[in-house]
């Protein structure tokens, strides 16, 4: 009797909570989004905040270990909102495929579901999933972090078999395997003519279960593309008939060209920004690729332009480091990591990091495709990819030993917050340099400016100067972030030894650079 009371008491203690909350939160998602001021941090629930007692990188349900749920999620978000996060983006939370499956658990993109939660979220506790997903959403809001949930490109296998109206046939009316994802299947979302109804109604379940049954803030859409635009403006424009601040980011970029399959359209990113989408990914994640500074500050123009080319506001997100990309600190070490926390903290755009990028995790598991002894799925090999963070089986919680990088993300990011007003309205300059792997560019706003220059060539020191009308040895500034020596002012410049890495931040105050 007693354990019947306390579970009567804690859904009382959920239903009070999500009532006092509902009354005061009020989502501004698409606002900050569209202003260039969201740090957004990405999880998985399913690792979030995973119990690995016995520290070997997976989780021992036979030693009662626990995996990350809603419930013990719930106990990091202090520390994100101590990091200076305002946004989260939360990966798959629907029913995961077990058949045809990759990992030991089952890859987060491969839905079973677009209606129904992944039970391997719900804490024991007899409280209904969906309630805990709830409570998990409205004590982020309570710390002013917003939430945008993934909304998945494909369908499981097992989903196939429940519907098979859903999915794109062959030549041999087989389901379609999408690239290389061979876990999953390719829905059918019609054409720019004719919208398949049936995967239209599947998709406007998930906005009811999004924003009418958890009280999330936006959706981030997998692998946009892959959907006719006219697909997305009325999924859109239903989400909005029920929340105006509804957030859209599409993962899509200007790099990519090609269907993902011959069986599918494929939908520009500007298509999909005029269809109602707030932002997209861009093409950051080239960082690593390039080591020319007209590469980087062309792009940040050319997003520039983006963001003027319609009625509505748009932006994009710093897709430096995603849960699609190397871990950096396997790239270039802590000054690759550092020059994409400052980039992301100056730009013009908004702030994204993955889970574990604050400590310089590098997404190594040393189980990684070896043969399990037991699995929740048909695949019996924990299929992982290597130094990414893992979206197929119970692992460990993100993390690394950083201690150094994790003092400065605390630090870009308040120092992010308190130039809020330059990155949503600043004028973007950019600045020349006399070497071409050293950038330089300045963000200018009411008299105050930030000025950022920095060596994208990590293996070379470079001396170089950058040029800066109005500038002279007496001008006064702050050196925000300094990557190896002070850089001396001269009449009209700046001259520094850039080591290999190298970033610098630099704020004025009664300056106006044109």
């Amino acid at each position: 009797m007693q354990i019947l009371h306390k579970l009567i008491a804690v859904a009382l203690i959920f239903s009070f909570t999500f009532t006092a909350a509902s009354a005061e939160y009020k989502n501004d998602s698409r606002k900050l989004f569209t202003d260039n001021n969201a740090v957004i941090y990405e999880i998985n629930i399913r690792t979030f905040n995973a119990k690995d007692n016995n520290h070997n990188g997976i989780i021992d349900f036979d030693l009662n270990e626990e995996s990350g749920t809603f419930v013990n999620a719930v106990e990091r978000l202090d520390e994100l909102k101590n990091l200076g996060i305002n946004m989260l983006h939360v990966l798959p939370v629907t029913q995961v495929g077990r058949t045809k499956a990759l990992g030991t658990a089952g890859s987060l993109y491969a839905a079973a579901s677009f209606n129904k939660l992944n039970e391997q979220l719900k804490d024991k506790s007899c409280v209904d999933i969906n309630l805990q997903a709830k409570n998990f959403v409205q004590e982020a809001h309570k710390r002013g972090i917003r939430v945008i949930i993934d909304l998945p490109a494909c369908g499981a296998y097992d989903l196939y078999l429940q519907r098979p109206e859903l999915f794109v046939k062959d030549k041999e009316q087989l389901p379609v395997v999408p690239a290389d994802w061979t876990d999953v299947r390719l829905l059918d979302a019609g054409s720019e003519t004719v919208v398949n109804p049936d995967v239209f109604g599947v998709y406007k379940e998930f906005v009811d279960l999004a924003i009418d049954e958890l009280g999330v803030d936006g959706i981030r859409a997998d692998v946009a593309h892959c959907k006719p635009a006219a697909f997305w403006k009325d999924l859109i424009s239903y989400s909005r008939e029920k929340d105006p601040q509804f957030l859209w980011l599409a993962e899509s970029s200007d790099s990519w060209h090609e269907p993902v399959s011959g069986y599918v359209v494929f939908t520009p990113y500007d298509k999909l920004l005029e269809a109602g989408f707030d932002g997209y990914y861009g093409s950051f994640f080239n960082l690593k690729e390039w080591n020319n500074k007209n590469q980087l500050i062309n792009h940040i123009l050319f997003n520039r332009e983006i963001a003027n080319q319609f009625s509505d506001k748009k932006s994009v997100i710093g897709s430096f480091s995603t849960h699609d990309e190397l871990s950096p600190i396997l790239v270039n070490g802590m000054p690759y990591s550092e020059m994409i926390l400052w980039l992301n903290s100056t730009m013009p755009v908004n702030a994204y990091y993955p889970d574990g990028f604050p400590t310089g995790d590098n997404y190594i598991y040393d189980w990684a495709n070896q043969k399990s002894d037991y699995s929740f799925t048909d695949d019996d090999y924990y299929f992982a990819h290597r130094g990414k963070i893992d979206i197929f089986n119970f692992s460990r919680k993100p993390g690394g030993n950083n201690k150094e990088l994790l003092k400065e993300f605390i630090r870009a990011n308040e120092f992010r917050n308190s130039i809020a007003d330059l990155l949503s309205n600043g004028n973007f300059i950019q600045l020349k340099t006399n070497k071409d792997s050293i950038f330089a560019y300045a963000i200018n706003y009411n008299n105050s400016a930030v000025v950022v220059f920095g060596n994208l060539d990590f293996d070379n020191s470079v001396l170089a100067d950058i040029k800066l009308p109005k500038i002279n040895k007496n001008t006064k500034f702050k050196c925000i972030k300094c990557t190896g020596e002070q850089p001396i002012f001269k009449r009209g410049k700046i001259s520094t030894n850039f080591c290999p890495g190298a970033i610098y931040v630099l704020q004025f105050e009664d300056l106006v650079i044109e």
